[in-house]
């Protein structure tokens, strides 16, 4: 394979989306019309602050109209090592800028011999919202959720999105999807401002159940099949995704104390 030359004036330098703009490799969408009905879309996630990092989770449910197309999807994904990132809306083209945004930052890194600090990365991802824009308007909108740990700073950081790559840091929690205001209520009640890892965990499945409970386009606990939210952390310590095995453990004890409530 022969490796592309660039002249000065259109080398791309480390912008990976670049790269593959002045090769000519992005994916063309074309104009025509989608059926609303046929689109995949991802649901609710959320993202809320802790004393050394930050907690992520997504529900598990995606649907296409009113069927529910995939019971077992995955809506948190590492960005790279400090970092990921939470997706809702349209699920083809959010898992594509998942994977590009996984692979600018990585390629910024190879270039440049250092990682992207936490807020270019944000950036980043702000630039690639706003370039599926045109697709948004097909009906084919992603808004995810991003965070991480900032190794400057030394705390964790979270930034929302809205459809035109508009980029908003929040100081305690964000989330994103069709379930967002009911997980967002949750979440605002109950932060205190200095949740603990366990604590924010908690929050968060609970979080998803209530809005699961109100939206009928995020899914619940599923113990039948044993299909729970996905969690990860992202400290100093890096990305960590909570083990299924935990996670049904605690949202059995939720559960059971939300029965014991009623």
């Amino acid at each position: 394979m022969t490796l592309p030359f660039f002249t000065p004036s259109d080398d791309p330098g480390p912008d990976f989306v670049g790269l593959l703009r002045t090769l000519k490799r992005q994916p063309d969408l074309g104009d025509a019309a989608l059926d609303p009905a046929q689109i995949t879309h991802a649901t609710t996630v959320v993202a809320i602050r802790i004393d050394d990092g930050v907690v992520m989770a997504g529900d598990r449910r995606a649907t296409s109209g009113h069927l529910i197309s995939h019971r077992n999807i995955e809506k948190v994904f590492p960005a790279d090592g400090l970092s990921g990132v939470a997706i809702a809306g349209a699920a083809g083209p959010a898992m594509e800028m998942v994977r590009l945004f996984q692979l600018q930052l990585e390629h910024y890194e190879k270039v440049e011999g250092n990682p992207l600090s936490l807020e270019g990365k944000a950036n980043q991802l702000s630039q690639m919202v706003r370039n599926n824009l045109p697709a948004a308007m097909q009906g084919l909108g992603v808004v995810p959720l991003f965070a991480g740990y900032d190794v400057q700073e030394e705390k964790g950081r979270l930034f929302q999105y809205d459809i035109t790559g508009g980029r908003y840091e929040e100081r305690n929690y964000g989330a994103s999807g069709s379930g967002s205001l009911h997980a967002g209520t949750v979440i605002k009640l109950r932060h205190n401002g200095n949740l603990k890892q366990s604590e924010a965990i908690d929050l968060a499945i609970e979080s998803l159940f209530h809005a699961a409970d109100e939206d009928s386009a995020t899914g619940g606990p599923d113990p039948v099949r044993g299909i729970y939210p996905v969690v990860a952390a992202i400290t100093k310590d890096g990305f960590a995704r909570v083990p299924d095995a935990e996670i049904a453990t605690r949202t059995g004890a939720i559960l059971d104390n939300l029965i014991g409530g009623a």
